[in-house]
């Protein structure tokens, strides 16, 4: 799939819409607004774990990280992540002492 210019497109970030006389044409799906922008720092398998992700599902970094972090319940539920939160603080200690 290219557009007009032949550049390849990725079919998962774009979409047909059909025109007068049956020509169809492929349009970019609109873009989730990223305003806030700041550095991270990840260990070698979290960096590892999000270029799987990257691959599979074909979006960036920026927008994985941004559902992951909208939506933890919905990938881990609540109960899951209060016990990973819990065996991290035991493993590695928190911030000041808080939790």
């Amino acid at each position: 799939m290219t557009n007009i210019e032949g550049r390849a497109l990725n079919p998962a970030l774009c979409f047909c819409t059909a025109q007068p006389g049956g020509k169809d044409i492929l349009m970019a799906k609109k873009r989730l607004p990223l305003p806030k922008r700041f550095n991270v720092a990840l260990t070698e398998e979290a960096y590892a774990a999000l270029r799987r992700l990257n691959a599979k599902y074909a979006f960036g970094n920026n927008y994985l990280l941004t559902f992951l972090l909208e939506h933890p319940a919905a990938v881990a539920g609540p109960e899951k992540l209060d016990r990973m939160f819990k065996k991290m603080a035991a493993e590695w200690g928190t911030p000041e002492g808080r939790m």
